[in-house]
């Protein structure tokens, strides 16, 4: 699970098959140590992000639980200064578990 996770104070309720995910941070530290700016990870075909809300018709996928998804997937939305996807469920890859 994300630490200290900036979440959105603004209420945002997807429909039907759609969920909101809060992208997490492109920069990544490896297990070396080395730490990976986001213009390195821009690179990559896949995102990783935490559900904040899932629709009604959404199975398999809760509120809190960090996921992968392609990159160009969705619909970015910024709500109160923070950006946000707006994802159907069937764009979803995997859930990660840190």
């Amino acid at each position: 699970m994300l630490r200290d996770p900036q979440s959105v104070d603004v209420s945002l309720e997807p429909l039907d098959e759609y969920l909101v995910v809060q992208p997490v941070s492109d920069e990544t530290e490896t297990r070396a140590g080395l730490i990976l700016p986001a213009s390195a990870a821009a690179a990559a075909a896949c995102r990783t992000g935490i559900v904040t809300a899932v629709g009604s018709d959404v199975t398999g996928v809760e509120p809190g639980e960090k996921v992968l998804y392609p990159r160009e997937a969705g619909f970015e939305v910024r709500i109160g200064g923070f950006e946000v996807r707006i994802l159907k469920r069937a764009d979803l890859i995997a859930r990660v578990h840190d």
